[in-house]
């Protein structure tokens, strides 16, 4: 346990003292994918879902989560987010959306929470969207691609 930062030695949780860490430029960059039927693609692809432009209801999505992450996850520390893209692709091979993630923070922590709920969000986004035509939808994958800054250095995940 005493690896792990947001616990002290008696056990309980608490918001780790970043006030004597370094500001350094720091980027995460995390994906995730959601698996649909084709059907479902095609009705993405198309436009013609009912509540909307799919893809662009589950990017804004994505980056206003990103924005709100500290209010979602106890103990994350709200940051200065200096830049939060999402992108959501259609992949036919799936089928269904890859979404990823990459935010950025010149800063004292690390934005790897804000990339991984900017695409859960997103992804949640999709299946909100077309549920009801699809209700089979499944959100997989999410992980964290790569990050760098800070004491810890750089992180590229494996394949």
């Amino acid at each position: 346990m005493s690896d792990l930062t947001h616990l002290d030695a008696s056990g309980q949780a608490n918001m780790v003292d970043v006030s004597q860490k370094q500001v350094t430029s720091r980027v995460a960059i995390a994906e995730g994918r959601i698996i649909t039927r084709p059907e479902t693609i095609a009705i993405i692809r198309s436009g013609d879902a009912k509540k909307g432009d799919v893809l662009g209801a589950a990017r804004l999505a994505g980056i206003m989560a990103a924005k709100r992450t500290h209010e979602l996850i106890p103990l994350c520390h709200p940051l200065m987010i200096t830049k939060a893209k999402v992108d959501c692709v259609v992949d036919e091979e799936l089928p269904g959306v890859r979404v990823t993630a990459e935010v950025r923070v010149g800063g004292q922590t690390g934005v790897e929470m804000e990339a991984l709920t900017a695409v859960s969000v997103a992804c949640l986004t999709i299946y909100d969207m077309v549920k009801a035509v699809d209700k089979e939808m499944v959100i997989e994958g999410v992980r964290l691609l790569e990050k760098a800054g800070g004491r810890s250095g750089h992180y590229k995940a494996e394949g």
